[in-house]
């Protein structure tokens, strides 16, 4: 899959310089077709640091002022999870393009008025679900429509470390969304219903730890688990066939994916009440990925979707089914664990 740029330059107003902004400023100023134009942040010192860096990318403390400037086509904003659903509105609103952090918003309900919106006013809504361009999920991607690994069985994720500790968000919103997003790209059919556990053991009601598992028509499961409080840091995905198996550890420097020609097989019956099992243990081989940064393929697929009026890859509605997940999660687990349907 390319990703590639269209015409013309597009003015980009980057909101949130902490953490993502930085990297945001420096991937949309690496591409031909944009030109990061604004940046907003509530902290001066940190907009002194941009310039000190950027000295052609003009700042404000004033969000409005970035609604308002003439240059500004698109908004990317890496701001907390909470201000999402009203920056994102507000922008849309102005006539502004919008990348948006994940998740889209905190509620279906909101995700659900900034498709709309978006629609509307035939604006490009994107969510930067960056994992969705990264060499190794792309490489997933093919082999699932290939049908290589064949009839999907499950998936599995662990995304575990120590913190950082959310004060606004429970560590499913924070973590689940990259993983979340990986299934609902891989997978077309649509989950039917989510069971949630959580646990909470640093005060203020936000669960530190959870397990969240999605079910499906077909028979295939997901489960992720995800914690702050854990000594090491884990990112792996498991994906189960019918005919191959992958391990995809985005830790690892080299090898990131693995794919086994491995299985289980019913090899027909030894008597009225038994099967009989066969296990396939076959070769193990790891294909080559793409190294480009995943953030330079979504800022480049944001202005090329902006570009030829198209639905990006990760777009609002892809956004929308990852909350829609979330907001089923957690009431689950105010239920301790009751099924909640989709």
């Amino acid at each position: 899959m390319e990703f590639s740029e269209g015409p013309g330059v597009i003015g980009i107003a980057v909101v949130g310089y902490g953490y993502w902004g930085p990297n945001l400023v420096r991937n949309f100023g690496e591409l031909e077709d944009a030109r990061v134009v604004l940046c907003c942040d509530q902290d001066p010192s940190r907009l002194r640091r941009l310039r000190t860096r950027h000295p052609a990318i003009a700042t404000t403390t004033d969000f409005a002022e970035v609604l308002r400037h003439p240059d500004v086509d698109a908004i990317a904003l890496a701001t907390p999870v909470g201000t999402h659903y009203d920056f994102a509105r507000s922008a849309l609103e102005h006539g502004k393009h919008v990348l948006v952090e994940k998740p889209l918003a905190t509620r279906v309900a909101d995700a659900e008025h900034l498709v709309e919106l978006a629609a509307k006013r035939d604006l490009t809504l994107m969510v930067n679900h960056t994992f969705i361009y990264t060499g190794a999920v792309r490489a997933m991607k093919t082999m699932v429509d290939a049908g290589e690994l064949g009839d999907l069985y499950y998936f599995d994720s662990v995304r575990i470390n120590l913190g950082l500790v959310q004060r606004d968000v429970n560590v499913l919103w924070d973590l689940a969304p990259h993983d979340i997003a990986i299934l609902e790209h891989l997978v077309t059919e649509a989950p039917v219903s989510v069971c949630a556990n959580g646990a909470c053991h640093l005060g203020a009601g936000i669960e530190n730890i959870a397990y969240l598992t999605v079910y499906f028509q077909s028979g295939l499961i997901a489960h992720f688990h995800n914690n702050w409080l854990a000594p090491v840091k884990i990112r792996t995905v498991l994906l189960g066939g019918s005919r191959k198996m992958v391990v995809y550890d985005d830790l690892q420097t080299s090898e990131k994916v693995k794919v086994y020609d491995r299985g289980v097989e019913m090899a027909g019956l030894e008597d009225q009440h038994r099967n009989r099992i066969a296990y396939r243990l076959g070769d193990m081989y790891a294909p080559r990925l793409d190294e480009t940064e995943a953030l330079r393929n979504a800022a480049a697929e944001f202005t090329a979707a902006i570009a030829a009026g198209r639905r990006p890859l990760t777009d609002g509605v892809s956004g929308l089914n990852v909350v829609r997940i979330l907001e089923a999660a957690e009431m689950s687990i105010k239920h301790r664990g009751r099924e909640v349907k989709l």
